[in-house]
């Protein structure tokens, strides 16, 4: 298998001359994906823009109808316009979190899966153009495109929140996980890491289809262990109530639960209105309930932790990707 992608030795003049035509060759040969990614782009960039405008202020004004009918048994206001701003957020939401999916599938089934598959790869290399620059080709210009289509959609997505928040009573806020990531600099970070995990899944598998879920999955995991880790990767900020309280403070939730005589507890209930909740509470020696939490202050430092650790992995996984290439085509550089 090594022996059938060994790169033909090729002189530096041809190589240098063949730089060139790389680009526009990949731009050639991925074009149906590159205009079917552009649409799927520019369609939710679109969307995202009639959220942020005229959904938003036609769901504010309902509500705010609606807000104005107090108790009174008939109330007219456009529910619709509610509904239709919820499901535009919803369905927009989910398109920019598939982005990284999406780009990932890509690398992974066609940028570089489907070319060492079919042998397009080798052919490149015939044509003066070194493994590593091949490779390089295949990163660098799609990572650019990336990080523009992901950063303009992030962006807009936070526009369009942002158009909503506090006008709208639905809302979401800023802590809710799928907004959390949508909003900021996470997917763009997922996103990298996918084109990177799809290289590799590429040249290690050398089948689209394999290629293509291996770097989906990839993305899967990666997502999940930052959703997971996101909580903890800045310092909490910690309030303590009154047992007649409850636990208070607003925020990204990280723990909660009771302080007693041996430290902290897990609260079986957090209501000690409730006689059967006082009477747990007192049995346990809890003296005030705590609560760990994220300010929206520490939005932006959670976020940019976050894209630093994904940026970290990709970084990690082109390297491998090139470590692959270097040793199953015997080439020491491009």
């Amino acid at each position: 298998m090594t022996a059938a992608l060994t790169a033909p030795a090729t002189p530096p003049a041809a190589r240098t001359a063949g730089a060139p035509r790389q680009w526009r060759w990949l731009v050639r040969l991925h074009r149906p994906a590159l205009i079917g990614g552009g649409a799927l782009v520019l369609l939710t960039a679109a969307a995202l823009v009639w959220l942020g405008g005229p959904l938003t202020d036609a769901s504010a004004a309902a509500w705010k109808a609606y807000n104005a009918c107090g108790f009174t048994p008939r109330c007219s206001y456009d529910q619709e316009s509610i509904l239709l701003y919820k499901n535009v957020y919803n369905w927009t939401t989910i398109a920019v979190l598939t982005v990284p999916f999406l780009v990932a599938a890509w690398a992974g089934g066609a940028l570089v899966g489907r070319e060492t598959e079919s042998g397009t790869a080798r052919l490149a290399w015939t044509q003066g153009v070194s493994p590593a620059r091949w490779l390089a080709s295949r990163l660098v210009a799609p990572a650019v495109l990336t990080v523009a289509a992901t950063g303009l959609l992030a962006a807009l997505h936070h526009w369009a929140w942002a158009a909503g928040r506090d006008r709208i009573d639905t809302a979401t806020s800023w802590h809710d996980m799928d907004t959390f990531h949508a909003n900021g600099t996470i997917p763009m970070g997922l996103a990298l890491a996918g084109l990177a995990a799809g290289a590799l899944a590429g040249l290690l598998l050398r089948r689209a289809m394999a290629a293509l879920a291996a770097a989906a999955a990839t993305v899967g995991v990666l997502w999940a262990a930052v959703h997971t880790a996101v909580p903890y990767l800045w310092p909490s900020v910690t309030r303590v109530s009154g047992l007649a309280e409850g636990p208070l403070g607003r925020g990204l939730l990280v723990s909660e639960g009771v302080l007693t005589p041996g430290g902290r507890a897990e609260a079986p209930c957090v209501s000690s209105s409730m006689h059967s909740c006082r009477d747990t509470l007192a049995d346990m020696g809890a003296t005030a309930f705590y609560r760990d939490a994220h300010p929206a202050s520490h939005y932006w430092p959670l976020q940019l932790v976050a894209t630093g650790i994904l940026l970290a992995v990709a970084g990690l996984l082109t390297y491998a990707a090139f470590r692959v290439l270097r040793r199953t085509t015997g080439t020491a550089r491009g």
